[in-house]
């Protein structure tokens, strides 16, 4: 880790010059700018204060999340960083280590794979009477995505962003196939026929989509859209035979040639945004958060276009795309809630973070933010969010502890059914079982 350097935010920028700019910005909150609540709840009487802060993402976000630290250091000078960032890849593993020595840092980012797990592990500060009191003022934020940092019913985090499951296709190659593009609202079955439609027309060169069926986003949409839940509590929740089903939409999909081989998939399915099918070629569409759209058109030449999921728009929900979260164990309680005060809720923050992490978290400070937006597949995104928001469902519970292994079993039970290995009612059975068993531990 190391401290931010007081250097200029970037070479040929004069601080001073940015600086009266910035403070021309409207500020939103009590946090941040004006550093009233920096001193707050501190255990050191006087001299410095040095915060450790820890996320994943790539060179664009940490300069972005630099410049910001740096932008309130510059207002609360007593304030310093010392940072720390990796690709996702190996995060949980380096945060894991962290926790268990006692050393995790100040403040940092997770998503809702782990939130409730730490939780429960007493791993994150409890920030709920510091948001009774607005000491961290969420009153920007849509009360969904408020909600959507509670474990139970306590604020456990703070959402840095908004996201929302998206289809990612190949706008370019849609329009050279004089096809329909994918639409929001589409069911799931007009979508498989959708696809087998581009196979087709294409010759076969390139399947029409990425089979989702070991996407827990996707399935998780798909129970929303019938009335279910992927959890209720520590449970599963959805049956075997709704699994089944899940599974034989995709036999369908796969028997009309609208997905691409068994290996392909299983290389898409590690994550990796260069390994995504829209992207190598291999299909017209995959499965992706709206805020990866930029970051996936930087990998082609052809421009990609953005659509919600297929299903009913009301089983997403406002969704955090990931967290800022403090440590319990922190000695300066007061400075990570003002931070995550700054971070959520700063004009002149929300400007220099821009849109990689999704969506401004606080309403105002999105506006103001999506105001500046010049690059297309940005305003594909807003757009993307704008479109949805008032047809959002009911926010559920974050997952629950054993969520991640849950996620890996789905991605395996699915390579099995999609390899012939087994049928999807054996895969399913194995599933439920193993899965049960996981969310027990």
């Amino acid at each position: 880790m190391h401290a931010l350097p007081s250097v200029p935010l970037r070479p040929g920028v004069d601080r001073r010059r940015l600086l009266g700019a910035l403070a021309g910005l409207p500020l939103l909150a009590t946090g941040g700018l004006t550093g009233c609540g920096a001193e707050e709840e501190t255990r050191v009487d006087d001299g410095p204060i040095e915060l450790s802060v820890f996320w994943w993402g790539g060179t664009r976000r940490a300069e972005a999340t630099e410049k910001a630290l740096r932008l309130y250091s510059q207002q609360n000078p007593r304030v310093r960083f010392r940072v720390t960032w990796q690709a996702l890849t190996g995060y949980y593993d380096r945060l894991a280590t962290q926790a268990a020595g006692g050393n995790v840092p100040d403040l940092f980012q997770i998503d809702d794979t782990l939130l409730t797990e730490y939780a429960q592990r007493e791993i994150v500060l409890d920030l709920t009477d510091r948001v009774a009191d607005n000491r961290l003022d969420l009153r920007g934020l849509p009360p969904g995505l408020a909600r959507y940092g509670q474990v139970g019913d306590r604020t456990m985090a703070v959402a840095a962003a908004e996201t929302s499951a998206a289809v990612v296709y190949n706008r370019k190659l849609l329009h050279r196939l004089r096809l329909p593009e994918p639409r929001t609202g589409m069911s799931w079955r007009e979508y498989v026929e959708w696809a087998a439609g581009v196979t087709r027309a294409s010759g076969g060169t390139v399947a029409g989509t990425m089979d989702a069926s070991g996407d827990y986003r996707a399935l998780w949409l798909w129970l929303r859209g019938q009335g279910g839940e992927l959890y209720q509590g520590r449970q599963l929740g959805f049956s075997a035979g709704e699994l089944v089903e899940w599974f034989e939409l995709w036999e369908v999909a796969r028997s009309r040639r609208a997905t691409p081989s068994a290996a392909l998939v299983e290389q898409a399915d590690t994550g990796d945004l260069a390994h995504q099918l829209v992207v190598t070629g291999h299909a017209a569409a995959s499965f992706a958060w709206s805020y990866q759209l930029p970051e996936l058109q930087r990998y082609t030449h052809d421009e990609l276009g953005l659509s919600g999921f297929p299903g009913t728009p009301a089983a997403q929900w406002p969704r955090a795309s990931m967290y800022w979260a403090g440590f319990r164990g922190t000695r300066h309680p007061g400075v990570v809630v003002d931070v995550i005060n700054f971070l959520t809720s700063n004009v002149a923050a929300g400007r220099l973070l821009g849109l990689d992490r999704g969506l401004n978290a606080s309403l105002p400070v999105r506006g103001y933010v999506e105001e500046g937006i010049t690059d297309r597949a940005q305003k594909e995104v807003v757009a993307l969010g704008s479109g949805l928001k008032d047809l959002l469902g009911p926010v559920p519970a974050p997952p629950p502890k054993g969520h991640a292994k849950v996620r890996a079993l789905l991605v395996a039970a699915a390579e099995s059914v999609r390899s012939g290995r087994s049928g999807a009612r054996a895969a399913t059975s194995r599933f439920m079982a193993q899965a049960n068993a996981a969310l027990a531990q």
